[in-house]
């Protein structure tokens, strides 16, 4: 999609900035998913992810990396219980093991220059026919989504059609044991210069706190939500800008993901960049055609 149509509050300069911390992070991803092996915790694997994306220039981080195996990648067990108002110790990567044929997700958030991605990457340590099936069909999350924006839907019943495809396919939308159950969340360009440092709370980070709580404030006033998911505060239309967007579907003990950011403008919407992992896997498999 050509960056000439673009969000009313995002420049053609700052679109490719997005796109170039977006690459920059799932470069990341994939660079830490080619050296993981048998006995890697999650830990030691959010580690190798935060020492990549800081040899590689990063400034700060939306979030820290994220690492879940196994059954966490479902969010099975404590991770599934959203305490403290959605704050959960669980869901931070912990002392997990990876093991053959298991299956990681990866998730990460940087920050340069002030432009921010968030990326989710899935893949497994050997083979998985589950998550294959998983990740094949979250070619429909993608189209269905991009799909019920451009038609204008709110935001809200754009989430409720998507847990209704993952009620079609006998899935769980296990994005809803995210804090407020997101869908998705609005990205902004952080403001470095009026705040020079970058400091942290519970893994998140301080200048990006601020920014979005004073979105939040902003928007409520005007009737909107930067936090996407199915309920009351996100029915309305879909509002321009950059979306971190992240389906997480479940079978059982497997769950797969994809994030990335969606542009929406005035009139329109489309994925910042169809050159992404879980893109190229879909082409090299047959299957991505309709989903873009």
């Amino acid at each position: 999609m050509p960056l000439g149509d673009f969000a009313t509050t995002t420049s053609p300069a700052e679109l490719l900035g997005f796109r170039r911390v977006q690459t920059l992070a799932y470069d990341c991803a994939e660079a830490v998913a080619a050296q993981l092996r048998v006995g890697i915790t999650e830990r030691e694997t959010a580690a190798l992810m935060k020492r990549w994306l800081v040899d590689h220039g990063v400034d700060e981080c939306f979030h820290e990396p994220f690492a879940w195996f196994g059954d966490r990648t479902a969010f099975r067990g404590a991770i599934a219980n959203r305490l403290l108002g959605g704050f959960n110790p669980a869901f931070y990567p912990g002392s997990r093991k990876l093991e053959a044929n298991m299956p990681f997700v990866l998730d990460c958030a940087p920050t340069q220059g002030g432009y921010t991605a968030d990326i989710g990457y899935c893949g497994v340590l050997g083979h998985n026919a589950v998550l294959d099936k998983l990740m094949d069909d979250l070619r429909e999350y993608r189209a269905l989504i991009l799909d019920q924006v451009r038609r204008r839907r709110t935001l809200a019943e754009v989430s409720r059609a998507v847990d209704a495809l993952c009620a079609r396919h006998g899935y769980e939308p296990r994005h809803k044991a995210y804090p407020f159950q997101v869908l998705a969340h609005r990205v902004e360009k952080i403001d470095t210069a009026a705040s020079p440092l970058a400091r942290s709370v519970f893994n998140f980070g301080l200048r990006h706190l601020r920014e979005l709580a004073s979105t939040a404030a902003q928007a409520r006033k005007q009737g909107w939500s930067p936090l996407w998911n199915s309920g009351e505060a996100s029915d309305h239309a879909p509002m321009p800008g950059l979306w971190a967007v992240e389906p997480h579907i479940g079978f059982r003990d497997v769950g797969a993901k994809f994030e990335e950011l969606l542009v929406i403008t005035d009139t329109d919407a489309y994925w910042l960049d169809d050159d992404v992992p879980h893109v190229r896997r879909w082409r090299q498999r047959g299957i991505a055609d309709w989903a873009l």
